[in-house]
């Protein structure tokens, strides 16, 4: 018999969660056997990537390129709206769908080709709306965090907990986020001029992770209530 009735909010996150993770995961296989394809197609491997190529040289797959990145942020957002309750819960699960597929990426090719040889080897990481080019260590260092942040927003979110995001805190993830963004898209005029990555600016990278998960820390911690809130609490 099947009952309409709601889940637990323990039974129904758990499920989510699994469900979403497994996406990301095939997903990730997905797009990293494409990667592998079009690397024999073209006979290029990833670590021989830089310098990169020129739009010349490849024609109309720069741009099927552009769109297959684009798409993939469709689809991870997609499965996040679908997956949560509000925009919060929403914004927490496509966070989760990003950063587990994202991880999965790599774990793929490197079971398929065997690369990244090292979490330093580099990688050219989007396109939009100028190339994004870092060591492999620090996307999944993002990722890592937006999974774990992500779950335990929407976990709180899923038991109508509180998150106490307020305009600093916003404030903070956005500016360490462009930190973020910044240490990858410092060296695009030389790459795009042809040159190799060398030095990764990691203190820019380091700065914004920091900024951006305490302000994330700092929304999901616990708060006792005050004098005020335990004597209304008493007085009800």
């Amino acid at each position: 018999m099947v009952s309409d009735a709601p889940e637990p909010a323990r039974t129904g996150f758990r499920r989510t969660a699994a469900w979403l993770i497994a996406y990301a995961l095939a997903m990730a296989y997905v797009e990293s056997a494409v990667v592998v394809y079009l690397d024999a197609a073209l006979a290029v491997r990833p670590e021989a990537i830089f310098p990169l190529r020129g739009a010349s040289a490849l024609g109309s797959l720069g741009e099927i390129e552009l769109g297959r990145e684009l798409a993939t942020l469709v689809m991870l957002a997609a499965v996040g709206w679908l997956a949560g309750r509000g925009r919060l819960e929403r914004l927490a699960w496509t966070a989760v769908a990003f950063g587990a597929w994202d991880i999965a990426y790599y774990g793929w090719l490197r079971v398929f080709i065997g690369w990244p040889t090292s979490p330093g080897s580099w990688d050219l990481l989007f396109l939009v709306p100028v190339p994004w080019v870092g060591p492999v260590w620090a996307p999944i260092v993002v990722s890592a965090a937006l999974v774990g942040f992500g779950l335990a927003t929407a976990a709180r979110r899923r038991s109508r907990r509180p998150v106490r995001a307020g305009p600093g805190h916003v404030a903070a993830a956005a500016l360490g986020g462009l930190l973020v963004i910044l240490s990858f898209t410092v060296d695009s005029g030389p790459i795009l001029s042809g040159g190799l990555p060398s030095d990764y600016p990691w203190p820019i990278f380091a700065a914004g992770m920091l900024l951006a998960a305490a302000a994330a820390a700092d929304a999901l911690r616990e708060r006792r209530p005050g004098l005020a809130e335990s004597a209304a609490g008493r007085a009800a």
